[in-house]
């Protein structure tokens, strides 16, 4: 897919895919603002292990001196447009919100936040989240806003849903942890392998012992204290 045309196919949002968000018109908004744009969609098609600000700036039509001053070193580039790419995947934005409804058993709204997650529309997205995290692994400095965000953020949303559960919130914050790197182990096997029925399989199974454990900790805990409780997750 050439360049324009993955402009293109973030400027729409993404059709038959099932995707609903746009990217906002960029009349009228901070230079900033419109190469952030232009960089995040390089980036998603072309990745960022062999980026160069030489050849970003060919892409946008601007220059190197331009991406310096807005976005100060080519890893703080790289940052920012991932972190702006990922309001063009709106399943991926909205997915830990489908975990509140509790009108439905636990598993089963893990089941749909999972398949929103993994949806083949979040592809580009998965790639440059975990070629990003490569990086940053090896050089965490200048990715400290992304590792705090990657590392911290969902977890605490899933930790919250947890609590409304009925769990205590260390227990909760602990399973919390231990589901998004489900999620996000299966995204990497899903990466890797393309073998979508076994991993949604995968998911589903692990899915249901979660939910297990944690009507069995909320039990414990009505009965015998939150010390029961704990007990019951770390079966």
């Amino acid at each position: 897919m050439r360049f324009d045309s993955v402009i293109e196919v973030l400027r729409v949002g993404f059709g038959r895919a099932g995707a609903v968000g746009t990217v906002p018109d960029v009349a009228g908004r901070g230079e900033r603002e419109r190469l952030l744009d232009l960089v995040t969609a390089h980036c998603l098609e072309h990745g960022v292990a062999d980026l160069t600000l030489r050849r970003v700036a060919a892409d946008v039509g601007t220059n190197n001196r331009m991406l310096l001053y807005y976005f100060t070193s080519k890893e703080g580039l790289i940052e920012s447009a991932l972190l702006h790419a990922v309001g063009r995947f709106p399943r991926v934005v909205g997915a830990i919100d489908l975990l509140h409804d509790r009108a439905a058993p636990l598993e089963e709204r893990l089941a749909r936040c999972w398949r929103e997650i993994s949806h083949p529309v979040n592809t580009p997205f998965m790639r440059l989240f975990f070629e990003v995290f490569g990086l940053a692994a090896h050089r965490p400095e200048p990715f400290r806003t992304y590792l705090d965000r990657a590392g911290h953020e969902w977890n605490a949303r899933v930790e919250e849903v947890l609590v409304a559960e009925g769990l205590p919130r260390p227990d909760a914050a602990l399973l919390g942890r231990e589901i998004v790197a489900l999620w996000r182990g299966l995204q990497f096997d899903l990466l890797s392998s393309g073998e979508r029925d076994e991993i949604d399989r995968s998911h589903d199974r692990a899915a249901t012992w979660i939910s297990h454990r944690v009507r069995r900790a909320i039990g414990d805990r009505a009965g015998g204290g939150d010390g029961d409780a704990a007990a019951a997750l770390r079966e």
